[in-house]
């Protein structure tokens, strides 16, 4: 098992930043991708940003250039650094490690971004 806990969101001002952070316990040694989602009212949940081991990212188009994705493989922690914040992009953001072998992976509890002035 694998237990995440996210942390750092929180009510910012169109344009300000917010860095979110998901730490991992448990059996996440296997883990090599991580990645985090979001859930806008009403809307479906959809991949923000991707991490592998290797150090591939990816981002969604509405956020590339604002957001950063990276890791700290000591820390067992993956971080979300978010730049020129718009109020669409206002939702609960989910951390979520997997690997090939379990693709489904392991869910964080999620934490609330709110942009709004």
């Amino acid at each position: 098992q694998v237990q995440l806990v996210e942390s750092g969101g929180g009510l910012v001002q169109p344009g300000g930043s917010l860095r979110l952070s998901c730490a991992a316990s448990g059996r996440s040694s296997g883990m090599v991708v991580m990645a985090w989602y979001r859930r806008a009212p009403g809307k479906q949940r959809e991949l923000v940003a991707v991490i592998t081991s290797g150090g591939y990212t990816d981002y969604a188009d509405s956020v590339k250039g604002r957001f950063t994705i990276s890791g700290d493989n000591a820390k067992n922690t993956v971080y979300l650094e978010m730049n020129s914040l718009k109020p669409e992009d206002t939702a609960v953001y989910y951390c979520k490690v997997s690997s090939p072998q379990n693709p489904a992976g392991y869910w964080g509890q999620g934490t609330q971004v709110t942009v709004s002035s």
